[in-house]
Order: structure tokens, then sequence, then C-alpha cells
């Protein structure tokens, strides 16, 4: 037994990893496991309501169907160039990977701002969170249509900043910072994205946070890692499409 000894010191003598994969991959499947049960229960509720509701409202006119199919193009485009940011990075080419995940962000930026122009219409119509103004007796709509398409637009607004972190790390800050400084400016005070766009200074904050006490230039797999974060809410909204615009369109 005295002849026996562990030696620490010796560089990868260390217990493999769970399922032979490393462990911040394992940290974001174990999120994206958890995250999918909040927007199964949130599409199980829309789901009930639509299915258990014979008048329930039907607001989408042809406008709102071309507005959410380009939404939709858009995020399909940007899983393209998250996959082509993901190849880049296992290259080692770190100029074409900042490129396509620049590409990703203006992707899914263009979504949140289609999908912010969207709601902005329905409440100019008269959409409230208990109410709307096609079908009084079904005061559910409004909650269920806001939060499942409001959690998923929040979503994708972090996905953007995370993928601003990857590419730019400290750089992104002040981008950041500039954007909600003018989307504050700019917003009329009656706008419900006034005080919406706060949502993007503390996710600065937290984005300071993280740069500052753990500064470092991201890898290949920190990429893989946010690709499969991106996917995962590109993947949410092939469901939310159909179900919330598809099978709602106007009767005309």
């Amino acid at each position: 037994m005295a002849d026996v000894a562990v030696q620490h010191s010796v560089a990868g003598a260390y217990e493999p990893s769970l399922f032979g994969t490393y462990s911040k991959k394992i940290g974001m499947w174990l999120f994206l496991l958890s995250d999918s049960l909040t927007f199964g229960a949130l599409l199980f509720a829309y789901s009930y309501g639509r299915i258990s509701t014979p008048n329930w409202p039907t607001p989408f006119g042809k406008a709102s169907i071309v507005n959410a199919t380009i939404m939709t193009v858009c995020l399909l485009s940007s899983s393209l160039t998250m996959v082509l940011g993901v190849l880049a990075s296992k290259k080692g080419d770190h100029k074409a990977t900042v490129r396509w995940l620049l590409a990703t962000m203006f992707f899914g930026a263009l979504f949140v701002v289609l999908h912010a122009k969207e709601w902005n219409g329905l409440i100019h119509e008269g959409l409230r969170p208990f109410s709307n103004p096609w079908a009084k007796n079904v005061p559910q709509f409004g909650g269920t249509f806001f939060t499942l398409t409001g959690m998923h637009m929040l979503h994708v607004t972090i996905g953007v900043c995370y993928l601003g972190v990857v590419a730019l790390r400290k750089k992104w800050l002040p981008i950041l910072l500039g954007i909600w400084l003018l989307g504050w400016l700019l917003t009329p005070a009656t706008n419900v994205f006034h005080l919406g766009i706060h949502v993007l200074l503390l996710v600065a904050v937290v984005s300071a946070v993280i740069l500052v006490l753990k500064p470092k230039v991201y890898d290949a797999h920190d990429v893989e890692i946010a690709g499969l974060y991106w996917h995962f809410v590109d993947l949410v909204w092939m469901f939310i499409f159909p179900l919330v615009y598809l099978m709602s369109t106007k009767v005309v």
C-alpha cells in the first residue's frame, strides 16, 4: 500500500467526462432540456385553448402571415450561418467565424424587429393580455399569445447578445449599450417596448460581469455550445409559426 501514490500533478490525469463529452456541452444540453419543458408547457396551454374553444380568434391576415413567413426565413437563414460559423471555428478560421456569427446575429435581430412590428400592430388593433377585439368571450387568447411569443422573442434577444459576446467579447459591450440607449430614446413612451428595451441593459450588465470575471478568447467548443442554444431557439419557432399563425389565419 505504501508503494501506491496518486499523481495529482500529471497533466490530463482526470476522470473521463460524462458520455465522452466536455462538461460545458453537457451543461448546455441540460439547460435546453429544462427550457424545452417550459416551452412545452406553453405550447400545450395554447394548443388546449385553441382546440377547446370553438370561436378562437383568427386575427392574422395576409400581412401578418407574410411578416411571420419572413421571420421564419430569417431564423432558417440564421441556422445556416450558425452552422457555417461552427465549421469555420473548427477549422481555426477566426475571421470567418466572426463573420458568420455576425450574420447570425443580423438575422436574429431582424427577426426581433419584425416580431416587435407584429406585436405593435396587434396592440393597436386592441389586443391585450386579458382581452381581444375579435372574440370578447375568449380573453385568454391575448395572454397565451403574448406569453408564448414573448418568451420566444426574449430567447432570441438573449441569443443575439450571447453570440455578440462570443464573437466580439469586450467590443460587444459598447455596441450593446448603444443599441439599448438608442432603442430607449427612439421608442415612444406609449410603446410596449419602451420598457422592454431595458432587457438589453440587464443583458449588458450580465455580459460585463462574465467578461470581467472570466476574460478569454472563445474557441470552437464555445461556438458549438452557442450553436446548440441558437438551433434550439430556431426549432421552437418551427412549432410556434404553424400553431399560432397558420392555424389562426383570418377568414376573409
